[in-house]
């Protein structure tokens, strides 16, 4: 059954996806709750649990502004086996040597900082115009080449609840990162092989889960004006300052012309009779419009 009405105020609702499910299910519940069209910024896998930001009609516009942010999540690395997925959900092979958790902790600087990693074959990356998982349950050999990422801080939290060969390990890193691939890399430094059996993403950017909403809410069909009281303002996730044009200036600007500041070049918020307006760019003494919102 289609909804008639639609959302008037656009903005970001930040879900608390649970493992077992994609993030497009989470995007088309909430876009079909809304009426408008909706993206997720940085998919999950269905393993994975935890933050994942969607933006609401016109805040789609801002996904660019996000793709860098620092990200969290508390991982399950699982030692003494190995699998295609690099995640408990493949086909899993045992043999390999079990770490303490001391050992473990003693290789973790190794990673931080930029650091060139390999992505898994089973994931999202363009391979001539197909997408990497969709190779490799095809059989289809191909090739991937490794991309640098940024890893801030990892940290091993101990073994998780009731398994011996499982610790947790948390993580603060660059957007693009795979988490998987750092499973591997670590037993490998360590001499063995390890999956990544458990993932939570626990802050992307502004968003955390301290402001998220359990995806079982959305389930339960909130009201529209529910659904707003949800939302994080579009103009809240920006830590950009506020571009303050008057007179004649701020006429020319809101028609796409290029006007005079004495701002130091960067992005800014602007705002039009007190309405998030969008993001302007200054660059060499002369302001912008660089992404409009209305």
């Amino acid at each position: 059954m289609k909804r008639t009405d639609k959302v008037t105020a656009f903005g970001f609702i930040n879900v608390d996806k649970p493992s077992g499910i994609v993030s497009s299910t989470v995007v088309n519940k909430i876009k079909w709750l809304s009426g408008v069209p909706c993206g997720h910024m940085g998919t999950l896998d269905p393993l994975a649990s935890g933050v994942l930001p969607v933006g609401v009609g016109n805040a789609t516009r801002l996904f660019d502004y996000f793709l860098e942010k620092e990200k969290e999540y508390v991982a399950e690395f699982t030692f003494g086996v190995e699998s295609d997925t690099l995640d408990s959900t493949g086909n899993l092979v045992r043999g390999g040597y079990v770490p303490n958790e001391r050992e473990i902790a003693d290789v973790l600087p190794q990673f931080f900082g930029d650091i060139m990693q390999m992505p898994p074959k089973y994931s999202a990356k363009n391979v001539n115009g197909r997408r990497g998982y969709d190779l490799a349950r095809a059989g289809i050999e191909f090739e991937l080449q490794p991309k640098k990422v940024h890893i801030y801080h990892m940290e091993c939290l101990g073994k998780a609840e009731d398994k011996e060969d499982t610790f947790c390990i948390k993580i603060r890193c660059g957007g693009g990162t795979y988490i998987r691939s750092i499973a591997r890399d670590v037993a490998e430094v360590l001499g063995t092989k390890a999956v990544m059996s458990a993932l939570r993403r626990t802050q992307s950017g502004f968003f955390a889960l301290g402001n998220s909403v359990p995806f079982s809410v959305l389930e339960t069909d909130p009201s529209v004006e529910e659904l707003q009281r949800m939302m994080i303002p579009t103009d809240s996730v920006l830590p950009f300052e506020v571009l303050t044009l008057q007179g004649k200036a701020e006429t020319r600007f809101y028609n796409g012309v290029a006007v005079e500041t004495d701002e130091k070049d960067g992005l800014y918020k602007i705002y039009r009779d007190e309405t998030f307006y969008g993001v302007a760019e200054v660059k060499n003494g002369f302001a912008k419009a660089k992404i409009k919102l209305c």
